[in-house]
């Protein structure tokens, strides 16, 4: 009997073992950090072509000067990613582009590793870009005239000295009613909470909204509601918004005529497009991301089921023609491991099938 019992135990184990060396095998390993780090902007064949060669006006890009989760003391700051990835979506379209904080001077960044890129890193060894960003302008200092668009990076510190902020408030209104186009995403609609277009009348009634949602918040932050003010979506929901809540980490775009808003750092590219297309413009063509054709194999995911997805992914790698990864297989795993997490094991299940295609 204990030689069975030993054996069983033994089988078990190396199966296990053996199962986990087989998942950890469908994940690439991380990217070369240090060589990324000295992406240039020349590097970038996006940020190459040939730029319009007419006026098209400034945009203004707003970050926090939040460095800390107010009393809680926690570290924080605007994103880094979203507001690389815009920035360039407004350069390469023909855009002058500002950079402003509610305090001026250099405003704290959020750079998390997983998430930085080649966009990324030029961004950071771009000079002019960290000159702009490193002596951003005094919101109380903007004059709303000079600007065609505003747009609200996001970053959890948004969500302490947005709300609230007389001279952010001016400058929405300002530039939303001499026919501007105002663009938040993530934490960067808080700027929009309570905002009113007269005294009793909410900026933001039956608007059609995005950010970041409480489901996503309260995922990553079980407490969000003792860290924060309030909660984004509650807020902008008590406010009148029509709250457009799409997958959790996955790409959401709200447009409602010049108001533009977007879920999360995933919905950017297709925010600061869409912003571009508000203002008149069609976007310059540039090369879709794995990260964004993980995104779109997910909510085909949500939409389809396994069957759906893997019919996309399909439609990706025959794109690919073996030049490259087809999608991104480790933002792939990070949402099968948040699936267990959430208790959808079917799901995490499929997507380690996915993980299982995408690799041959």
């Amino acid at each position: 009997m204990a030689r069975k019992i030993l054996a069983t135990i033994f089988f078990t184990v190396a199966l296990l073992a053996g199962t986990g060396f087989w998942l950890k095998g469908l994940i690439p390993p991380p990217p070369d950090h240090h060589a990324l780090a000295q992406t240039q902007p020349e590097d970038i064949p996006y940020l190459q072509q040939s730029r319009p060669s007419d006026d098209r006006g400034r945009i203004l890009m707003v970050v926090t000067s939040a460095s800390t989760m107010g009393e809680h003391g926690k570290d924080t700051g605007y994103e880094l990613t979203e507001l690389a990835r815009s920035y360039y979506v407004f350069i390469a379209n023909g855009f002058t582009v500002d950079i402003a904080s509610p305090r001026g001077g250099e405003p704290p960044a959020v750079i998390d590793r997983d998430d930085m890129g080649p966009i990324e890193y030029a961004f950071l060894n771009d000079r002019q870009a960290m000159a702009r960003l490193h002596d951003s302008i005094p919101v109380a200092r903007v004059n709303a005239d000079d600007y065609r668009g505003i747009f609200f990076v996001g970053g959890k510190g948004a969500m302490f000295d947005f709300p609230g902020n007389a001279d952010i408030h001016n400058l929405v209104l300002s530039i939303y009613d001499d026919g501007g186009v105002v663009g938040a995403v993530c934490h960067g609609p808080a700027a929009l909470a309570d905002m009113e277009l007269e005294p009793g009348v909410p900026l933001l009634q039956g608007r059609r909204i995005s950010s970041f949602t409480n489901e996503e918040e309260l995922f990553l932050i079980p407490e969000a509601e003792q860290v924060f003010p309030f909660l984004l979506e509650s807020r902008l929901r008590k406010n009148g918004a029509v709250f457009e809540a799409g997958p959790p980490y996955l790409r959401q775009v709200s447009v409602d005529g010049r108001l533009l808003t977007g879920q999360n750092p995933w919905s950017v590219w297709a925010l600061a497009e869409e912003m571009v297309k508000t203002l008149g413009y069609q976007p310059v063509p540039r090369k879709v991301t794995s990260e964004e054709r993980t995104v779109e194999l997910l909510l085909a995911y949500e939409a389809d089921g396994h069957a759906g997805a893997r019919a996309r992914l399909e439609t990706f790698q025959q794109a690919a023609n073996g030049e490259g990864e087809a999608i991104n297989r480790r933002l792939l795993a990070m949402h099968g491991i948040v699936a267990v997490m959430q208790g959808r094991v079917g799901k995490a299940v499929d997507i380690v099938r996915l993980l299982s295609t995408a690799k041959k």
